[in-house]
């Protein structure tokens, strides 16, 4: 992993110098996972001379959502979130692409299993970011972990203290030579991979689970489907994806804030339709490429500038 390259941090309600931005061991947010978080990406185009944050707004707004079900109280509005966010970029002064991290915890020294009763602080930093998984294609395994159900840990909360089911299922597929897993539901069904979700294409339509399966309610997941359905003219379906169906797919893709859109072309040591990367996949990811730079007018209102 590179080293950061990053300067500061809003902290305690300010920016500060990244080395300030620390917090107590008995934190406890860090003893119990008490938290909620966004990962949002920001993409350099360097002939505007411009840094484009994608889906700014959307991504908020689901912080805000996590917040409510967890019990925890931001105290910024939307667009009080995303004002700090540019802020801050623009003090960094990045001309590369870069990932931002706003985090909401509980923020006690206290020895305390419980969300009430505890304060909540909210902070943002941001990194020079490359590629999440570094090969073009993906080779992927079905982990023996279980995707956490929504009863348990919702689904829809980015909670900082689920990512330990993500990261059981993650180190089980690198140990066992994948690059990430795909874990199913309590019901066996397909839920999503590790950090992503996750689309199937079988006869010319575009599958994913339904938002019951467990899943995330991906922003990047509902960019891909309305792509696929705006340009590429696909009729997209969410239904349970049985586990062997995964085989049997002519293609299938993750996709994500951190992964993007990144072909599958082998799971379980099964070949996925061909073993390379399918025309929908790669023709969907060409797309989002352009978008997310702002290179497609229809979709522009999606990029935040940062830089006036």
């Amino acid at each position: 992993m590179p080293a950061p390259n990053n300067r500061y941090a809003f902290f305690n309600g300010a920016i500060v110098p990244i080395e300030q931005a620390t917090v107590s061991v008995m934190t406890n947010a860090l003893n119990y996972g008490t938290g909620c978080f966004e990962g949002i990406r920001g993409y350099w185009v360097p002939e505007e001379e411009q840094l484009l944050v994608f889906q700014l707004r959307a991504h908020m707004e689901r912080l805000r959502r996590s917040c409510h079900i967890l019990y925890m109280r931001l105290p910024y509005s939307v667009d009080e979130l995303c004002a700090i966010c540019i802020e801050l970029l623009r003090r960094e002064g990045f001309r590369e692409d870069v990932y931002i991290r706003p985090l909401v915890y509980k923020s006690d020294p206290a020895i305390a299993v419980q969300m009430n009763g505890l304060t909540d602080a909210f902070t943002l930093f941001a990194v020079g970011f490359g590629q999440y998984i570094a090969n073009s294609t993906v080779r992927a395994c079905i982990s023996s972990w279980r995707r956490i159900d929504d009863n348990i840990i919702p689904s829809r909360a980015k909670a900082c203290g689920a990512y330990l089911n993500s990261a059981l299922a993650k180190t089980e597929a690198l140990l066992n030579g994948y690059d990430e897993a795909i874990v199913l539901g309590g019901d066996g069904q397909v839920s999503e991979a590790s950090a992503a979700n996750l689309f199937i294409a079988r006869g010319g339509a575009l599958i994913t689970p339904p938002l019951t399966s467990d899943v995330l309610e991906g922003i990047t997941r509902q960019v891909v489907a309305q792509l696929a359905r705006d340009e590429l003219g696909l009729n997209v379906v969410e239904r349970p994806i049985d586990r062997t169906e995964l085989y049997v797919a002519d293609e299938a893709f993750f996709c994500g804030t951190g992964v993007e859109i990144k072909p599958i072309v082998e799971i379980d040591r099964r070949m996925i339709g061909n073993g390379q990367a399918g025309p929908i996949g790669s023709e969907l990811a060409r797309c989002y490429a352009q978008v997310v730079r702002g290179q497609l007018p229809a979709y522009r209102q999606w990029c935040t500038p940062v830089y006036e």
